[in-house]
């Protein structure tokens, strides 16, 4: 009986021991795990709410964020214009909830900055390149390169026909910190 009670007693301080081991390693785990969250991913959380995003070269850009890549936010503007936003081009976020998403799957196939500018070069959108100077070019996309896009210059109210295009512009991809879709004719 004695034996019993001293195996148990020893079998308790290990589990004991144990349980303390565990919960000091709990903060340097939690901060390894915070360590490999990607901001992509810690936006993903707020998917469907409001944030606000300090850019370089655009300022503040506001609006609900409806969809989020690797290197890409897409926000809604109070206007209810879409902003696609370079995910490089951002400074700091406000409005983050306290939900994280889980990193994508690297079996996905990857939808990244330049497949969503090929979509917008495909539908012809109207458009404001934000660039990181902070300079705005207005026009349509017509092709995506791999590190570069070109725009088709015209005014922000008008269609992309052949007279109204003042020029065609390669910008670096790089350089790209925002593109906000435009409604020709409602500048």
């Amino acid at each position: 009986m004695r034996w019993q009670q001293l195996f148990a007693d020893l079998q308790a301080e290990f589990e004991a021991a144990e349980a303390a081991e565990e919960w000091a390693q709990l903060p340097s785990r939690a901060r390894a795990e915070t360590g490999a969250v990607r901001l992509a991913d810690r936006l993903g959380g707020a998917v469907g709410h409001r944030v606000s995003l300090r850019c370089r070269g655009a300022g503040e850009v506001a609006g609900r964020l409806t969809e989020r890549g690797p290197d890409w936010l897409l926000l809604e503007d109070d206007a209810g214009r879409e902003v696609l936003v370079s995910l490089p081009g951002v400074l700091a976020v406000a409005g983050l909830v306290r939900a994280t998403a889980a990193p994508e799957a690297g079996s996905r196939v990857t939808v990244d900055l330049r497949r969503v500018l090929r979509g917008l070069a495909r539908d012809r959108s109207a458009v404001a390149v934000v660039l990181d100077d902070g300079g705005v070019l207005t026009g349509t996309l017509d092709r995506v390169g791999a590190d570069f896009v070109e725009l088709a210059e015209h005014a922000a109210d008008d269609f992309r026909r052949a007279g109204a295009v003042r020029g065609v512009r390669a910008v670096a991809l790089g350089a790209v910190v925002a593109v906000r879709t435009l409604l020709p004719g409602a500048a």
